[in-house]
């Protein structure tokens, strides 16, 4: 029983690690990557479809500074910049034949401050989620302790392993934050 409960909190853990790492991903850090467009909701065909910007373009990134998207109908490419320039991303994308260019303008001290500051709320927000997990998991060994399927000596050794993977997954979480905020100072 301690294994499932243990199982079932380590899958919710990594998926509340997968949930902060594509946050994190979608702040800019000077460099150009597909991640900073592509989920932008994307108002097309006179308002009647709203998809994300990667079901309608396939996304490439040539160099350090450069976005290019080419949507899959050229009809969409004025929608597509359109709602680029209205979310308030920074970018600024121009319109070349079928496919838009986005240059990464290059990024102020005071901006990268910012969103250090937002990546580090972003982190404490993946922390957050693993904390509840813990809780719950412990939660649920009190039940099954309560309910005598398991006992005490049992429900202190599952705390102590639960203890340990959320130790683990929130290092992983600081890592993952390590990584961000070098790649914001970064020049």
């Amino acid at each position: 029983m301690i294994e499932i409960i243990l199982s079932l909190a380590q899958g919710k853990m990594r998926k509340a690690i997968e949930i902060t790492r594509n946050d994190l991903s979608s702040i800019r850090s000077g460099r150009a990557t597909g991640a900073l467009v592509e989920n932008l909701i994307i108002t097309a065909y006179d308002g009647s479809q709203k998809l994300k910007l990667q079901e309608m373009a396939t996304i490439g990134v040539p160099d350090a500074k450069t976005i290019l998207i080419t949507p899959y109908d050229p009809s969409v490419l004025q929608d597509i910049v359109k709602s680029i320039q209205s979310a308030d991303t920074g970018l600024n994308p121009v319109s070349e034949g079928e496919m838009i260019r986005i240059t990464i303008p290059p990024m102020s001290q005071e901006q990268r401050e910012e969103y250090i500051k937002l990546a580090r709320t972003k982190l404490e927000g993946g922390r957050i989620m693993i904390r509840q997990i813990r809780q719950e998991a412990m939660k649920d060994l009190k039940k099954e302790t309560e309910a005598a399927t398991i006992s005490e000596d049992q429900q202190k050794v599952g705390e102590k392993k639960i203890q340990e993977l959320t130790d683990e997954m929130i290092s992983e979480i600081d890592n993952i934050g390590e990584k961000k905020e070098t790649e914001l100072t970064q020049i």
